[in-house]
């Protein structure tokens, strides 16, 4: 299973881009989820959805700024993100756990697949 990460780019703060992750091989199932990593820090959790039923998951810093969806026709899931701030600049992952464990939706290590990551870069 491979899974296909676009949308990433270079905006100034306060701008909007959507990221895209559809999977190749299979159908998405269980969590589906969106991880990001700075330069120098960890891998972090930043939103996730539940495939079949559609709870979505944020981390603070990103609520009421993005939207995580998903397109179960084009089987893709999209990361809305809008009032970007230059503290989201990270190359940003899209993974899949197709067990879906609700209590391991943030967990980076409970996810099978992971994209290739596409980078976010936002100017101040």
């Amino acid at each position: 299973v491979q899974l296909q990460a676009s949308g990433g780019g270079m905006v100034q703060a306060g701008g909007s881009l959507r990221l895209s992750c559809a999977p190749s091989g299979r159908t998405f199932s269980g969590n589906v989820a969106w991880f990001r990593q700075a330069p120098g820090k960890d891998r972090e959790f930043v939103s996730g959805i539940r495939w079949n039923g559609g709870s979505t998951y944020y981390i603070d810093s990103v609520k009421g700024r993005f939207t995580i969806s998903r397109d179960y026709a084009k089987s893709t899931v999209y990361l809305q993100m809008n009032s970007l701030k230059p503290e989201d600049t990270a190359v940003y992952y899209c993974a899949l756990s197709p067990r879906g464990i609700l209590s391991s939706l943030g967990v980076s290590s409970s996810y099978d697949y992971w994209g290739q990551g596409t980078q976010v870069t936002v100017s101040s």
